[in-house]
């Protein structure tokens, strides 16, 4: 059954929409707040999930120290509407993001990451064009086997070559802890704390992520911020990882049923343009329809999300407009130039995704 709100949405903006409560936006943002102030740590969101300076700004006046950035398009984005406290935590390399990192430090407060000394050879180059210090911190790696540096020996030895380079400062570590790594994150980082500090060098930032380690905030003892994301708008995963319930998704993509051919089948006018391919770790199907919660988005071609109604006790009918928690809600918002707001059953406003589309 379509409600009231989604039909108005199909009326006016056409299916697929995606589409941001306003409210529980609001609520994301206070709730996470309020853990990091009683964990003692500074909250630094990332903003890789919804891209829009008008929400970075909102986590910022709700007591933000400053944002996250992946890419430094992203942080073009966001200085440019007057945001200056930014982490970009990804390694940069090549003339051409030193030429646009340096423009970028010129004006803003900008940290960059970094976790090889190919990176760190190229980051003066920044800091001589801005002619001001660049500050870094040196990614480690406590788990994920993604980017960082994976033992406090080279970390010691990256914080050494920041110190000693022109134009650079030290200003710390960077980790994104396992949910259940952080005992060993703390000996990795109590390690390299230990080194760096017979070297003379103090990190000011020690940089701790993300949304589904909530539970964990303020648990590695000297850690100075948090950089959580999703938890802006939360998706299936962060339910999958016990750091939010449903209630407290606040992006839905409303999508039509547009097909019936089947008796245990049908056809979403959503498919991997909206919804994405990414399976979000392994959960069932590719989103959570609220109003048929026993459906299966089962798999996906362009446009056309493949729905199994097997286990549904009332099937949703052609031209029925359903509201889908994606899997990962932060690829789903990179796909759309922009969201529908809402607050309870009014529309209120459209809000670019500004940032999106940042290759580099």
């Amino acid at each position: 059954m379509t409600s009231p709100l989604a039909a108005k949405i199909a009326r006016e903006y056409g299916t697929p929409a995606v589409v941001i409560d306003m409210d529980r936006v609001e609520a994301n943002i206070a709730r996470v707040q309020a853990a990091c102030d009683a964990a003692g740590v500074a909250n630094r969101p990332h903003i890789k999930t919804h891209k829009s300076p008008l929400l970075a700004k909102l986590q910022i006046a709700a007591g933000a120290k400053g944002i996250t950035c992946q890419k430094i398009g992203e942080a073009e984005v966001m200085a440019e509407a007057g945001i200056d406290d930014i982490l970009i935590s990804y390694n940069l390399l090549g003339e051409e993001k030193m030429n646009r990192l340096g423009r970028l430090l010129e004006s803003t407060d900008v940290t960059v990451a970094a976790d090889n000394p190919v990176v760190i050879g190229d980051l003066p180059k920044a800091a001589a064009l801005a002619g001001r210090p660049l500050g870094v911190v040196i990614e480690c790696d406590t788990g994920r086997k993604r980017a960082g540096v994976e033992t406090p020996a080279e970390a010691i030895e990256l914080a050494k070559l920041v110190a000693a380079s022109p134009g650079l400062s030290f200003k710390g570590f960077m980790l994104y802890p396992t949910e259940d790594g952080w005992p060993e994150a703390q000996k990795f980082f109590d390690t390299a704390l230990a080194g760096v500090r017979l070297e003379g060098l103090e990190p000011t930032i020690v940089s701790t992520g993300g949304s589904p380690n909530m539970k964990n905030v303020g648990r590695l003892a000297g850690a100075t911020e948090h950089r959580p994301g999703t938890y802006i708008y939360n998706d299936r995963m962060q339910v999958a990882a016990g750091v939010a319930t449903f209630d407290d998704c606040a992006l839905h993509v409303y999508a039509t049923v547009v097909s019936r051919a089947g008796v245990d089948r049908g056809i979403l006018d959503s498919g991997s343009k909206t919804l994405t391919s990414d399976p979000g770790g392994g959960i069932d199907g590719y989103g959570y329809i609220l109003e048929h919660p026993e459906a299966r988005i089962a798999r996906f071609a362009e446009e056309h999300g493949f729905l199994d109604l097997a286990k549904c006790n009332e099937r949703p009918k052609v031209g029925d407009v359903v509201r889908i928690v994606p899997n990962h809600v932060c690829v789903v918002v990179n796909m759309v130039d922009e969201v529908v707001m809402v607050r309870g059953q009014e529309i209120v406003g459209i809000l670019p995704v500004a940032a999106r589309g940042k290759l580099r």
